[in-house]
């Protein structure tokens, strides 16, 4: 089939939504399906790519990693022309997601949306964030997904959440998975070598964008404790963000400066090396849907511990793959990585084992292979087929819906915004 998948973010942006839909459409490709991936265009973006469209963005709107996509150019429409997509996928509920609304309604094709993100967790790049704000983004993401036909959950618990919020659409349990093969190499040994780490020493690990819904100042005050009471212990950290300046600040105020490495951004072997390096994987993040780094770092055979959370409850298996912790608490987080620095040689292997059976339940053959056959229920479904017989009047009408729904979907959000006070669920 010809599947098209529509985001606000893609390469060089190395998020997780960008890192689902490059695994995704890898895969798809790997099965012999054609796959137009439609994103916005960044700065320093890879030149030459094959099967997919930019189309003009304003660049990392208000100092974050999003592109905000202009009006839509005859570009995209003579190459949906050409393409013919069979199913339109969204992987965002604003931007170029409403787009996506407009091509499948114009087309009669069924739309896939994936909830990758907990929206109201990001509100801070926005002026003027607010509980009201926050609101508004988790109603209009939850009338989005009922304009929808399937929708991706990364996880049990987003899939629950949504329900309890109002999507009546189909949902589907549907992580983003790993190229396991790709995280089965590795040397350890030449990330310590080129960052100074003591072969001996005790490495904690981060890696992942380094930005405020990360609770990367939590994570930093918790290690502090760890490091004070385990003198030969590190603290790698792997990633770029605003939020590198705070971790460095704190190390600084603790006179830990000199055992805190943080290297930037690694793709490729680097980061694989990097991840074999680690002793222990320490992840704080709230805002997670699925934490991708989370099964990265199991399927390099690296312990977890982590605060209990949404999208790492489904992962994490206190005792067993890492430590998963039921309260946000430097103290407990800090007792946790002294906990698995003192176990011994046969526990630790154990708990490594474990990490690495955890991951192979998040192949990407076996993710991609589930999405595909929603793909296809979509596609049997006799409302698609009453679609295509449908005469150009009712394909007219039925994008007026589609444009009206969406306009609903803002105005009940905004409506719902302006009528509360109180924080919203999370």
């Amino acid at each position: 089939m010809n599947i098209l998948m529509m985001t606000n973010t893609y390469s060089p942006h190395v998020g997780g939504v960008a890192r689902s839909v490059e695994r995704f459409a890898a895969a798809y490709r790997r099965r012999g399906h054609e796959v137009l991936v439609v994103a916005p265009e960044f700065e320093d973006m890879p030149r030459g790519e094959t099967g997919v469209l930019r189309i003009p963005a304003i660049q990392n709107f208000n100092g974050s990693d999003f592109s905000v996509v202009l009006p839509v150019s005859l570009l995209l429409v003579s190459a949906l022309d050409r393409f013919r997509p069979d199913i339109v996928h969204a992987h965002h509920p604003f931007l170029i997601g409403a787009t996506a609304v407009r091509v499948a309604s114009s087309r009669g094709l069924p739309l896939v949306f994936t909830h990758h993100t907990l929206y109201e967790r990001y509100t801070h790049y926005v002026p003027g964030d607010s509980p009201a704000l926050q609101r508004f983004v988790i109603d209009l993401s939850t009338s989005y997904a009922n304009l929808c036909d399937q929708i991706f959950a990364p996880s049990r618990t987003i899939a629950d959440l949504l329900r309890r919020r109002g999507v009546t659409a189909p949902i589907s349990e549907v992580p983003t998975g790993l190229d396991l093969a790709a995280f089965h190499g590795g040397d350890g040994t030449r990330f310590r070598t080129r960052y100074d780490i003591p072969a001996d020493a005790f490495l904690v690990g981060h890696i992942g964008r380094l930005a405020p819904e990360k609770n990367l100042a939590f994570l930093a005050r918790a290690v502090v404790r760890f490091l004070r009471a385990t003198p030969t212990a590190r603290f790698a950290v792997v990633g770029g963000g605003p939020s590198e300046a705070a971790i460095r600040a704190i190390f600084a105020a603790a006179g830990l400066a000199d055992r805190l490495v943080l290297t930037g951004t690694l793709t490729g072997d680097a980061l694989v090396d990097a991840y074999r390096a680690m002793d222990v994987f320490a992840f704080a993040s709230q805002s997670e849907t699925q934490g991708m780094v989370l099964t990265e770092a199991m399927a390099c055979g690296v312990p977890v511990v982590a605060v209990d959370a949404p999208g790492v409850r489904e992962v994490v298996r206190d005792g067993e793959n890492g430590r998963l912790l039921p309260v946000e608490d430097e103290a407990v987080f800090s007792a946790a990585l002294a906990d698995l620095a003192g176990r011994d040689t046969a526990a630790l292997e154990a708990m490594q084992r474990s990490a690495e059976k955890t991951a192979e339940a998040f192949a990407i053959d076996r993710c991609a292979d589930l999405a595909l056959g929603l793909y296809r229920q979509c596609l049997d479904r006799e409302v698609q087929q009453q679609r295509r017989d449908e005469t150009p009047w009712e394909r007219a009408m039925r994008l007026i819906t589609a444009e009206w729904e969406l306009l609903k979907g803002v105005a009940g959000a905004t409506g719902a915004a302006l009528g509360i006070e109180d924080t919203p669920e999370q």
